[in-house]
């Protein structure tokens, strides 16, 4: 696919000489367009561009349409593949109330059983922006209740003017994270060892 996502074909290929690849994977060698989609025509196949940024354009014999068949199939493994983790945020106040705090908490607890990342906010008004001590100890007490579904991803910090945050991250991504780092760290320790 080029980077305009569009695949070139026969007659639309925009190079007046191209470089061939029969259906078998060989090469054909390098050619006029019109004696290259001529040569496809011939086979009852399509002329497809593969590498428009090589000189001549590389293009090959094949069937388009079971082509883009194979193309639309290994995207769509690729997505079903893909893990999704969205960011799901719960606000505080300084001073939140403890019922409200339970609730916020108990909504924080099933996102992390989900496996998202949750943002834990304190948002300030006012005077109350003068004890800012107090947001960050509810912050810090949150981390503190949800310890055994997630940890901090980073420690906590002011966001914008008057909101302090942390994110907390899901339990087995943190473990995987980490199991991640220590593979690095010790790809590098073996490194400098032969080095």
């Amino acid at each position: 696919m080029q980077k305009n996502n569009r695949t070139y074909i026969n007659e639309s290929i925009r190079a007046k000489e191209v470089r061939v690849i029969d259906e078998n994977g060989k090469q054909a060698g390098i050619m006029p367009l019109y004696e290259a989609v001529k040569l496809a025509k011939e086979k009852l196949l399509d002329l497809v561009e593969v590498s428009e940024e090589a000189v001549p354009p590389v293009c090959r014999i094949m069937d388009f349409g079971k082509f883009k068949y194979e193309q639309n199939k290994k995207a769509q493994e690729a997505k079903k593949k893909q893990v999704v983790i969205h960011l799901k945020e719960v606000k505080f106040r300084p001073n939140t109330d403890e019922h409200d705090y339970n609730f916020k908490l108990k909504n924080a607890v099933s996102f992390l059983k989900d496996g998202n990342k949750v943002k834990l906010t304190v948002t300030f008004k006012g005077r109350e922006l003068a004890h800012t001590e107090l947001g960050i100890k509810v912050i810090l007490r949150a981390i503190e209740d949800l310890k055994e579904f997630g940890v901090p991803e980073f420690p906590i910090k002011p966001d914008v003017k008057r909101t302090f945050s942390t994110i907390i991250v899901p339990v087995k991504t943190a473990k995987k994270t980490a199991e991640k780092d220590a593979v690095k760290t010790e790809k590098t320790k073996e490194q400098e060892k032969t080095a």
